[in-house]
């Protein structure tokens, strides 16, 4: 009588196997292990990267604060300009969707010079041309602030003119 082929062992098994033997021998023995010989070693390389950490931590705002007094800021450079959204309204009011005139869009400056921004950019940069819209006042504020920081003035704190006459 011909015998069968050994039948594949299964997914299930294979884990129950690696699960007794585990059981039987223990984890295998290393420097993964921080209650065995490895606790020392293990030790270090945890104090070596806290180090590392509270130096990264220590170095970021030092190198940003340096940037900015250079004029520079931290992040890519925008892939929407100012005139995007205005090109994007002006061609919706006409009956194109943002989807048909996001080919037609071009990014200036960058790694993606060239290239079309995705349509989540084009619909954020009119989220954002929104908010400027409908709070001028807020962002003007803002420009000047900022404005006054780069010429090293502190800004004084603004009073509320419903405050002042009450």
């Amino acid at each position: 009588m011909l015998s069968s082929p050994p039948r594949p062992v299964g997914r299930r098994r294979r884990r129950r196997d690696a699960a007794e033997l585990t059981a039987l021998a223990g984890p295998p023995p290393g420097i993964h292990d921080p209650t065995g010989p490895g606790k020392p070693l293990f030790a270090f390389f945890a104090a070596t990267a806290e180090t590392e950490r509270e130096n990264i931590r220590e170095s970021t705002p030092e190198g940003l604060d340096t940037a900015a007094r250079k004029g520079g800021h931290g992040g890519r450079p925008p892939v929407v300009t100012d005139d995007m959204p205005y090109t994007v309204l002006r061609r919706r009011a006409n009956g194109e969707s943002v989807e048909q005139v996001q080919p037609d869009l071009i990014i200036p400056t960058g790694k993606r010079k060239g290239q079309n921004p995705s349509v989540a950019s084009t619909y954020r940069a009119l989220g954002e041309h929104a908010r400027r819209e409908a709070y001028p006042e807020a962002v003007e504020q803002a420009h000047a602030d900022f404005a006054a920081l780069q010429n090293s003035d502190v800004p004084r704190p603004r009073l509320d003119v419903a405050t002042l006459n009450s």
